[in-house]
């Protein structure tokens, strides 16, 4: 069975989080790559210590403040001088991640074929606002939704539930589309259709669960929908 709407994961799969490296290098010579990763990596720890440590969403903070946190934590661990300057510059940045090359070429043909694309991130609705705008694909992309409105991040069952309520269809009919591996096997166990877009060519994850699909490029969206 065809899916009849795909949900895009925001950042990571149709932006490039780790595009803030080439700031970062100019910033800290030698040091740009591992402040993007590390920085990365304790978004998403964060993301998971706050939902994991109050079911009712007491320990909720947005994205955007945990994305900050995350930054000051990874210049602390490499002993980086990361004053207010430097720190504006990289979040500013983050505002306004690379796009993948492929994205409007993929949702202008979703739009042509009819079929409806949204997104589904755990971005705060202003970060993936201005992200979208940034990059050009507002007019191609309904509904945006924030994980914002569950004050739960994925892979909680509460974030995921707001696709398949904003789009009026059972979740088994939406594709959902992410690079992360954590983010497809999360949606692949809440019940999406699922499409792992495994750029690095990474190994699965040990979980005896894999996604319903797995691509190389948003590309590989089409052809579910052929």
């Amino acid at each position: 069975m065809k899916p009849r709407a795909v949900l895009f994961d925001a950042y990571g799969t149709l932006f490039d989080v780790y595009s803030v490296g080439l700031l970062a290098e100019q910033l800290f010579p030698g040091h740009g790559d591992r402040l993007a990763l590390l920085w990365r990596d304790k978004q998403i720890e964060y993301t998971r210590l706050v939902t994991m440590s109050a079911p009712d969403g007491a320990r909720y903070r947005p994205f955007w403040d945990l994305t900050r946190a995350a930054l000051r934590q990874a210049a602390a661990r490499l002993a980086l001088a990361l004053d207010a300057r430097a720190e504006e510059q990289l979040m500013n940045q983050y505002r306004h991640l690379s796009a993948f090359p492929e994205n409007r070429e993929v949702l202008a043909e979703l739009a042509r074929r009819g079929i409806r694309a949204g997104v589904l991130s755990n971005g705060d609705p202003d970060m993936l606002a201005v992200a979208v705008k940034s990059a050009g694909l507002a007019s191609l992309l309904d509904p945006v939704l924030s994980v914002h409105a569950a004050r739960r991040f994925k892979t909680d069952p509460a974030a995921y539930a707001l696709g398949p309520a904003a789009l009026g269809l059972a979740v088994r009919d939406i594709l959902f589309v992410s690079s992360n591996a954590w983010d497809a096997i999360g949606a692949t166990w809440f019940g999406y259709t699922t499409l792992w877009v495994n750029r690095g060519a990474a190994p699965p994850e040990q979980l005896d669960t894999q996604p319903t699909h797995v691509g190389r490029s948003l590309r590989d969206v089409l052809a579910l929908f052929s």
